[in-house]
């Protein structure tokens, strides 16, 4: 529901500030609307990443596809990137070499646009934050997390466009404008680096969180039935999913039947404790002990 409202709010928002920006010929209005075209783009990626990661395991991807949703995460940071920092700044650059008469009606219309789409911003932001506070974060959620930023970094854009047009139109130095291009296009490379390197992280493979592979560990030593545990391996596979595996050593004595009784204990002890550990592989294996032990 967060990322609809987001992309209904982006495309009427960037309609309004496309035709208001034409009419003032103003260049911070042009690329707030850039900025807006360039977050519904995203939005529909992200409305397909929900779609698409939500498709069950089937036989060439055994574990699901929940790492869709980083994929067209990563697709949205280019997007905010090709379609909004680079138009922001071409239009920074045309703003210095502007030679127009600023017009003080067709002006005043566009800050009005930009005041109304502050609202609008502000609002999506708001309910944004909402959602994520009310199911207990963003941390692994990329859909959320783009759509954050996407807000928050519409709200400053729109400020900084204000600003530019505001003392464009006190002083009639277009620099300001240009500045404000400027800005914008730096907030939105910032952006979309951002949400590229945690998409890049998730996609080749990040561990989940340090607090949870200790807290694995710590309950892996406390089993009386493991003597060692040389190695734990985790992965996410997705914002809801992850892959744990460990290779431990086992107290002598044990029979097949009292191994196979401890290793389906075991992993269910772990996924029941951590539900996110969907996927639980132990290798019982005559491993080294570690230093110290």
């Amino acid at each position: 529901m967060t990322v609809v409202v987001a992309l209904v709010a982006n495309l009427v928002i960037a309609v309004a500030k496309a035709v208001g920006g034409f009419v003032a010929s103003s260049p911070s209005l042009l690329s707030e609307a850039a900025h807006s075209a360039a977050d519904s783009l995203n939005e529909i990626f992200l409305l397909t990443a929900l779609h698409r990661s939500r498709r069950p395991p089937d036989r060439w991807h055994p574990f699901g596809y929940g790492k869709e949703r980083w994929f067209w995460s990563l697709l949205a940071a280019i997007g905010i990137f090709v379609m909004g920092a680079c138009f922001s700044f071409v239009q920074a650059a045309e703003a210095l070499h502007s030679t127009e008469t600023v017009s003080v009606p067709r002006y005043a219309a566009g800050i009005a646009v930009l005041a109304v789409a502050l609202l609008a911003e502000g609002g999506s932001l708001l309910r944004a934050l909402y959602q994520a506070r009310r199911q207990g974060g963003t941390a692994h959620d990329p859909a959320h997390r783009t759509v954050i930023a996407e807000d928050s970094a519409a709200v400053v854009g729109v400020v900084l466009a204000m600003a530019g047009m505001g003392l464009h139109l006190a002083t009639g130095n277009p620099a300001w404008e240009a500045a404000a291009s400027l800005a914008i296009g730096l907030l939105l490379v910032y952006v979309a680096y951002r949400l590229a390197r945690e998409s890049r992280d998730q996609l080749i493979g990040a561990a989940i969180g340090p607090e949870v592979r200790t807290a694995i560990r710590c309950m892996l030593d406390g089993e009386p039935e493991i003597d060692n545990v040389a190695e734990l391996l985790t992965m996410r596979l997705g914002p809801d999913s992850a892959l744990v595996a460990a290779r431990i050593d086992l107290v002598p004595g044990l029979d097949s039947e009292e191994v196979e009784t401890v290793s389906v204990r075991i992993k269910k002890t772990v996924s029941d404790r951590w539900p996110q550990a969907d996927q639980v592989f132990l290798d019982i294996t005559e491993a080294p002990p570690r230093p110290g032990r």
